[in-house]
C-alpha cells in the first residue's frame, strides 16, 4: 500500500519532467507556437515522428529491463543503444525540418519527444552495458 503512494508521484513527477523536456526541444528549436491552421490526420511527417517515437520507447523499455534485470542486461543495454541512437537523430531531424509549430502537420511534437527518450533511452542503455561489464570484470 504504501509503495503505491510513492510511485503515483513518482510518476507524475516523471511525466511532468518529460512534459517540459520536450517543451524546452520546442521553444530552443523555434517551433513552439501553434501553427494558425491546424492539420487533422497523419501526415507522412507525423508518421515518420511517431515512429521514432516509438522506436525510442522501445529503447528506453529495454535499458530500463537492462537495469532491473541482470540476466538480460546486455541485450536489453545494446538495444536501448541501438535504438536511442537511431530515433534521437531522427526526432532530431523532424525538428530540424518542420516549418511550422505544433498542429501544423510536420510532427514537431512527436519529434520532440522522440529526441528527448532516444536520449534516455542512450542513458540507460549505456549505464546497463557499464554495469555488465562491471559484473563480468567481477
Amino acid at each position: 500500500m504504501k509503495r503505491t503512494f510513492v510511485l503515483i508521484p513518482a510518476a507524475l513527477a516523471a511525466a511532468a519532467l518529460f512534459g517540459g523536456l520536450v517543451y524546452a526541444v520546442l521553444v530552443a528549436a523555434r517551433v513552439a507556437d501553434p501553427a494558425a491552421t491546424t492539420v487533422v490526420g497523419m501526415t507522412p511527417q507525423r508518421f515518420w515522428a511517431t515512429s521514432a517515437a516509438g522506436l525510442a520507447l522501445v529503447g528506453a523499455v529495454g535499458g530500463g529491463l537492462a537495469l532491473a534485470r541482470p540476466a538480460a542486461r546486455r541485450l536489453g543495454a545494446r538495444v536501448a543503444l541501438a535504438a536511442g541512437l537511431v530515433a534521437a537523430v531522427n526526432g532530431g531531424l523532424v525538428v530540424a525540418v518542420s516549418s511550422g509549430g505544433p498542429g501544423s502537420g510536420n510532427g514537431v511534437v512527436g519529434g520532440a519527444a522522440a529526441l528527448v527518450l532516444g536520449l534516455i533511452a542512450l542513458a540507460l542503455g549505456g549505464l546497463g552495458l557499464s554495469r555488465s561489464r562491471r559484473l563480468i570484470r567481477v
